[in-house]
């Protein structure tokens, strides 16, 4: 007999290309819906009589509480009903979404379409994993992944350039109709394109019993927890960054039309990182690649703090893009890995175990960025700061998670 983990349940009926093609646009809807937004996150704040800074930031950050829900009602529904049905459903609650925050006549009508939004968007991110693993599985699932990767890691980079093409030539509310084309243009290629994968023999039907026993194991389960709680620490801090980084760059250092290329560039050092994680990880593990990387990034938020009090605040531009890149870099290697090594307990339970890792951490990354981001008026001591805090918590988290 085949070990389970090892078999397939559907064979492939694309192209390579096609099917690479078609999988990073479904995964790349949360980078796009969070990096397309960055430059236009100060009108926003204008048109709609924003309170505060910090209510700004919550465009980006709130995205992720909403994320976190639909990864836990789309995980088992995926299972349950199919992966065709967990796709038009997360589409067209994002279609909800994108219209309330298009319409949106004050910031707290935007904030509650970003959630809604977000919650779709974790139907397409869960059910093209899915179909993924239906398809492929061991070392041709590694490729299809680090050909999608490759596509994938090109959304963070040009998302920013596209939103702010669009910004220059409309407003902002028709960023939003961006969003909703990519979702009508991409959903009608996958269900005109791609069957479904899951047969109705192989659906598990959804039972609250089984999502309590499978909570349950991951609380109980040390090195899942650390692991998991690791996570958060170090995504929260990132998200504080990605939130403030329209603020940092625009604002701050007055870069103006030029904001997305920054962020690109650092966006880059996590797309590079994953490429070098991708071929040193059967190489060295991914244990002790974490290891190095952990010891990195406290490094660089040492460092970075440093650099931060020696200029009072605010160091020239090219010194913060540098260190910031350098830091970024290890982050990347960070994000892959410890999801690899959370995930690797839960074995048969793996889908509805990565929705609940991917909850988990994003519900605790959110009040990370938000108690961070409401220190951010006029320097860069609060991430730096947060970075020294987080990224120790996360290495006490992993710590834990590896004790005997």
């Amino acid at each position: 007999m085949r070990d389970a983990s090892l078999t397939t349940s559907a064979t492939p009926t694309l192209h390579l290309a096609e099917f690479i093609a078609l999988m990073a646009l479904l995964t790349s809807f949360v980078a796009l819906s969070l990096d397309a937004m960055l430059p236009a996150l100060n009108q926003i704040g204008e048109d709609l009589q924003a309170k505060n800074l910090q209510q700004v930031h919550l465009t980006i950050t709130v995205f992720f509480v909403g994320m976190g829900l639909g990864q836990l009602f789309f995980g088992p529904f995926a299972d349950a009903k199919g992966r065709r049905a967990t796709i038009l459903v997360g589409l067209l609650i994002f279609a909800a979404g994108t219209l309330v925050c298009m319409l949106a006549t004050s910031m707290e009508m935007l904030l509650y379409g970003r959630v809604i939004q977000a919650i779709g968007v974790a139907g397409p991110r869960i059910a093209s994993m899915a179909i993924i693993r239906d398809i492929y599985v061991g070392n041709a699932m590694a490729r299809v992944m680090s050909f999608i990767m490759m596509v994938f890691i090109l959304v963070p980079m040009l998302a920013p350039v596209v939103g702010q093409m669009v910004l220059n030539a409309f407003s902002w509310r028709h960023i939003f109709t961006l969003f909703l084309l990519m979702a009508i243009i991409v959903g009608c290629w996958f269900f005109a394109r791609q069957p479904e994968t899951l047969s109705p023999s192989n659906r598990s039907p959804f039972s609250l019993k089984q999502l309590q026993a499978s909570c349950l194991v991951i609380f109980r389960h040390r090195g899942v927890m650390g692991y998991t709680l690791a996570m958060g620490c170090i995504f929260g801090s990132f998200l504080a960054y990605l939130s403030a980084s329209q603020t940092i760059f625009q604002t701050f250092y007055k870069t103006g039309h030029h904001f997305p290329y920054y962020f690109a560039t650092l966006a880059f050092a996590v797309g590079l990182a994953s490429l070098f994680n991708g071929t040193m990880v059967l190489r060295v593990g991914m244990r002790r690649l974490c290891r190095v990387a952990l010891y990195g990034v406290i490094s660089f938020s040492l460092i970075f703090t440093a650099i931060i009090h020696q200029w009072e605040g605010l160091p020239p531009l090219w010194i913060t893009v540098i260190t910031m890149f350098c830091g970024f870099f290890f982050i990347g290697i960070l994000f892959g890995n410890l999801n690899a090594m959370a995930m690797q307990p839960l074995g048969n339970m793996a889908g509805l175990g990565a929705a609940i890792i991917g909850s988990i951490s994003s519900l605790l990354a959110v009040p990370i960025a938000m108690s961070i981001d409401a220190f951010i008026h006029t320097t860069l001591y609060p991430i730096g700061v947060g970075f020294i805090v987080f990224m120790s918590l996360a290495f006490f988290a992993v710590n834990y998670a590896e004790r005997d």
